[in-house]
């Protein structure tokens, strides 16, 4: 049985982690927002995607990347795949009994600190790729967007939400697979908008 070559090899040995932080960022996104969007109902699919895939993936993806060195994204892979598993752990405990779910207003300010914290964290994509920079955008609005939903109740800004949150997820997927297939094929064969 023989091994099958590497196609573009790093120069620290470790393999690149974004598309996968990228992929399973979005992947997440999208189910997540087709719920928000009011597509079908939250499921266990959805709970499970939120810690298997966009939480355990993408801290993974950020270990890797502290060892490239890389402090974005040890910061934001790290940072969302534990969002994800904190947002899983606020709809499970209610539900086993465990604590009282958060109230509206809490809930409100969770979706802003993030929204806060995304946007910060936009600024440091200013460096990278238009593409990047597309994908911390639309998570900004998604957050806050959110976060109004829960403050007003209204629920057509919540489906709203749940749309825009598509767009972002998908952009995370686009991101992600680009990066794979560039690097594999060693040219640019999906754009990212090089800054």
């Amino acid at each position: 049985m023989t091994t099958p070559p590497v196609v573009a090899a790093s120069k620290d040995g470790l393999a690149n982690p974004a598309p996968l932080g990228l992929c399973a960022f979005g992947t997440t996104t999208v189910l997540l927002n087709l719920h928000n969007a009011g597509v079908f109902e939250i499921n266990s699919m959805i709970l499970a995607m939120g810690i298997f895939y966009g939480g355990i993936a993408q801290v993974i993806a950020g270990v890797i990347e502290a060892k490239k060195n890389n402090t974005f994204g040890l910061t934001a892979f790290t940072s969302y795949g534990l969002f994800w598993l904190s947002l899983v752990a606020l709809i499970v405990m209610p539900k086993m009994g465990w604590i009282p779910g958060p109230s509206e207003g809490g809930m409100v300010a969770y979706l802003i600190i993030w929204g806060l914290f995304t946007l910060l964290l936009f600024f440091g994509t200013l460096k990278l790729s238009r593409a990047l920079q597309f994908v911390f955008a639309t998570l900004t609005i998604l957050f806050f967007l959110l976060a109004l939903g829960d403050a007003t109740g209204n629920d057509t800004i919540k489906h709203v939400a749940g749309y825009e949150g598509i767009i972002c997820g998908a952009s995370a997927i686009y991101t992600g697979i680009a990066g794979l297939l560039n690097e594999m094929y060693g040219r640019v064969v999906m754009p990212i908008g090089s800054v």
